[in-house]
């Protein structure tokens, strides 16, 4: 996994589970890889992968079965959708309209764009 400077490792982890999720890839009821698993397979340490998961658990779309491991909740994708809908529209709507405004992108243009992509 690639990491990225501007967001906090443990969040970027967050969001790969999240995209997975989303992505139909962890079904709900379904354990995920552990705290140490996940943390050798993209070369973190387990306390970086451990905050990933709380924040994942702070939002009920995981729970932790103690001695058993980590499980997406039933309605975990629900969960997913909301919070990955809500930050979008928080933090990458506005600067996709910052950009838009500074490059002189009209909404037509970007019509045009999504649909092409919707179609291929």
């Amino acid at each position: 996994m690639k990491f990225k400077d501007q967001k906090a490792i443990y969040l970027q982890i967050a969001d790969f589970l999240l995209e997975n999720i989303l992505a139909g890839q962890l079904p709900p009821g379904k354990r995920i890889p552990s705290v140490r698993d996940m943390a050798v397979s993209i070369q973190v340490t387990t306390n970086t992968t451990l905050r990933a998961y709380n924040y994942l658990q702070d939002h009920d779309i995981i729970f932790n079965k103690r001695g058993v491991g980590y499980f997406l909740a039933e309605d975990g994708y629900e969960k997913t959708q909301t919070l990955k809908r809500k930050i979008f529209l928080k933090e990458t709507v506005p600067e996709l309209f910052k950009q838009m405004r500074l490059l002189k992108i009209d909404f037509s243009e970007l019509e045009a764009l999504y649909r092409n992509q919707k179609d291929e």
